[in-house]
Formats: C-alpha cells, sequence, structure tokens
C-alpha cells in the first residue's frame, strides 16, 4: 500500500477535484515534479489539511496558494538573503528548496530538490516562521503528510493542537475570494509575536500561543 493510499484511508478526499495537465505545468515550473505530489494534487485538488497546512496547487485560489504563481520564487529570494546575511541558520542550500505549501502560522513546506534530476527523491522540511527553526522529513510529501495526521511523526515547528480536531481536508472555495493562508507576507520572516503585538495594539484579541487567527494576518497584511 502506498503513502497515498494510508492518506486517503486517514483523510478522505473530495469527490470531483479538477483536473491537471501535468506536463504543461512541469514545462512552465523547468522541473519535472515528484510523483506522490502529482497524485496527490489530482486525489484532493487546492485546499487544506485540519485547516491549517495549505498545500501549493496549481489551481490554487490566490497567488499565496498557486504551485504556478510567485510565492516558491519569492521565498527562494529571501532565503538567499537570509543566508548571505547570516540572519537565521538554515540547514540547507536556499537554492535546492521549492515551497510546496503554508501553514496558517507562516511556516513553509519546501521540497528538497536533491537530486536535481530524481524528484521522486526529494525530501520535506518546513521553516519555524520566525525563520530561526527549521524540522526536515526523510521521505516524500505524502508519506510526510501521513506520518504527520496519523500522529506519528510530530513536527516541533506544528503547533500541539494540530490533530485537536482530527485529520480532514477541506476543499478551496472555487472562487478568487477564497480565504489566504497566512503566508510572511512577501516573502518575509517576520515575527509572529510582532504581529501579535500589532494586532493588540488595534484591539484584535488574539492567543498568546498557537493559531493567529486567519482574519488578523489579513488586515496586518492590508495595514502593511
Amino acid at each position: 500500500m502506498t503513502s497515498l493510499e494510508d492518506l486517503t484511508r486517514l483523510v478522505p478526499p473530495p469527490a470531483s477535484p479538477p483536473p491537471t495537465d501535468w506536463n504543461a505545468i512541469e514545462t512552465l515550473l523547468g522541473t519535472p515534479l515528484p510523483g506522490d505530489y502529482k497524485q496527490l494534487a489530482d486525489t484532493y485538488g487546492p485546499g487544506a489539511f485540519c485547516n491549517f497546512i495549505h498545500l501549493y496547487h496549481p489551481h490554487g485560489p490566490t497567488e499565496w496558494v498557486d504551485l504556478t504563481g510567485p510565492m516558491p520564487a519569492r521565498l527562494r529570494r529571501q532565503l538567499v538573503t537570509d543566508r548571505n546575511n547570516d540572519t537565521y541558520p538554515m540547514p540547507h542550500n536556499p537554492e535546492d528548496l521549492f515551497a510546496i505549501g503554508v501553514t496558517d502560522n507562516g511556516n513553509h513546506l519546501f521540497w528538497i530538490t536533491t537530486p536535481r534530476e530524481e524528484p521522486d527523491a526529494w525530501r520535506i522540511t518546513v521553516n519555524q516562521a520566525d525563520g530561526h527553526a527549521w524540522y526536515t522529513y526523510d521521505g516524500n510529501l505524502a508519506s510526510f503528510l501521513t506520518s504527520l495526521l496519523s500522529g506519528h511523526t510530530h513536527a516541533p515547528v506544528f503547533p500541539d493542537d494540530l490533530l485537536g480536531n482530527g485529520p480532514f481536508f477541506t476543499p478551496s472555495p472555487p472562487t478568487d475570494n477564497a480565504p489566504r493562508p497566512e503566508p510572511s507576507p512577501a516573502g518575509s520572516t517576520t515575527s509572529r509575536e510582532a504581529i501579535r503585538q500589532w494586532a493588540r495594539s488595534q484591539g484584535y484579541d488574539v492567543p498568546d500561543r498557537g493559531r493567529i487567527p486567519g482574519h488578523v494576518i489579513q488586515a496586518w497584511e492590508q495595514a502593511h
């Protein structure tokens, strides 16, 4: 049984996700993509796991979650800048990282694209929202999600209550008005605490730890 089969047993996919022309997508990106990701994207379509992990998808409703949009390149440029400025410790070469998802806390998921010519061997790494910590999983995206959502893997950069409501998948609404996930604005490594402080100064009620509500993140992005 494959990791994707295990994942679909754990988290049932929606009935009719949109089809994708992967030849066209890979030509546009200039790189082949891992087979497990293409099967996962075809099975689930755009959306979020546990209303927290938003995978990039060719049919993502906004640029923040569009696989072919500006975020992968923007995030790579920011990581290169952080490395060159010695801003944060970085366990991987930014040129080898390809962003594949974002969480409501501003974490980003990346493929480690080595060996470049063997996408099915690419592993997964996740950074903390403020850039200080990374978690690397020795496996592909489907196996990472299966292990994470079954509770067998704990990623320290994710909140402890990730599975508080159990594992589930929510498809993105088929409109441009879908709620945006919480990327690090413009690819920056803005501290979540800075956003919390700004939100409180504006009268928002935000928790001291855990997820920052999506409407607060959206208000912060509009203000900045």
